[in-house]
């Protein structure tokens, strides 16, 4: 179970390391100035790279007959009509 954990700035300074290590555990920590939430500790998480338009071009073929589905296919899937 993830704890709620506040500490004021002057803490927050004073014991970053382990209040990093509980943020990396799943806690929150929040980190208090003049009586109010300041900033929010939380683990970098990776995101995912912009997709880029166009970077296989050339390199993917798609058959001429991509939408000739057979029969026995479109019978399968809608059953006779």
């Amino acid at each position: 179970m993830t704890e709620r954990v506040q500490v004021n700035m002057h803490e927050a300074k004073s014991r970053f390391f382990q209040l990093a290590e509980r943020a990396w555990q799943g806690d929150t920590v929040v980190i208090i100035k003049d009586g109010k939430p300041y900033l929010d500790l939380v683990p970098h998480v990776d995101t995912a790279r912009a997709r880029k338009p166009g970077r296989l071009k050339g390199q993917i073929r798609i058959s001429a007959d991509l939408d000739k589905t057979p029969e026995e296919i479109i019978v399968g899937f809608e059953g006779s009509l």
